[in-house]
């Protein structure tokens, strides 16, 4: 019954990682949550990470020539940083601290979304590099942790008002970045087995169909729609992530 369990949620979790690489992210997020149901966070981490390289390959086809420079060259210093302090203190992080943390600020952010007033103007707001750095190291930081590097991202990118191409596309290049620097440290510190690795190729059959399923679905969605989308989304998630974190000291 367990390996039932196992290649069911094994899955779903593939095919979480491969729509949200196809265009909707915050999919994504729910890859780490379900494989912990019956595995460690981190063996889950370990086991996605495969995954998530080879679906990046079959997103970046699709997305390859909708970014914004700028952002993309933010998040690349910002996500290096936030990844190598990952490497360094991955012993020392207390990881349902993180995750409370990471629902608590998306929550926040969300929240402010939805009950903001409309703006007039439809002017794009102009790029912080230093908001961008900020948010880009914690979401280096925070995807290397557990792969929840969507809500930082978010925080930064989403009040940017970037078209929904440019916003997918600048998204898939900049945590495809991500995930090949992951892969160093991952095998250093042997979140990586090979016996895991079975499991891996088995999931990227099912990401990398979900992946063309995501960008079908980006394209269906009319853009006032998905930006709606993906706000809620990050509030259900932000909730979902504060209620993991805290459940941890209550002992539920």
């Amino acid at each position: 019954m367990e390996n039932v369990s196992l290649w069911i949620l094994a899955t779903c979790a593939a095919v979480f990682v491969g729509i949200g690489k196809g265009g909707l992210p915050v999919m994504a997020t729910l890859a780490v949550p379900s494989l912990s149901l019956i595995m460690s966070p981190i063996t889950a981490a370990g086991l996605l990470l495969p995954v998530y390289i080879v679906s990046d390959v079959f997103a970046l086809s699709a997305y390859r020539r909708d970014y914004n420079k700028q952002v993309l060259k933010i998040a690349i210093i910002g996500m290096t940083i936030g990844v190598t302090i990952g490497g360094l203190t991955a012993h020392l992080v207390i990881e349902w601290v993180v995750t409370a943390m990471i629902g608590l600020m998306g929550a926040s952010f969300a929240l402010s979304q939805v009950f903001k007033k409309k703006s007039k103007s439809k002017k794009p707001k102009k790029i912080n590099a230093k908001i961008g750095y900020f948010w880009c190291s914690l979401a280096g930081f925070t995807s290397f942790i557990s792969h929840i590097g969507g809500p930082p991202w978010q925080i930064f990118t989403l009040p940017l008002g970037l078209q929904k191409s440019v916003f997918v596309g600048t998204s898939v290049i900049a945590f495809s970045y991500c995930n090949m620097i992951k892969l160093v440290p991952y095998l250093w510190l042997g979140q990586i087995s090979f016996e895991g690795l079975q499991i891996s190729i088995y999931m990227m059959v099912p990401a990398s169909i979900a992946v063309f399923a995501g960008v079908r679905l980006v394209k269906l969605v009319p853009e006032l729609v998905f930006f709606k989308i993906i706000v809620w989304a990050l509030l259900g998630i932000s909730f979902k992530l504060i209620w993991d974190g805290v459940r941890v000291p209550l002992g539920l």
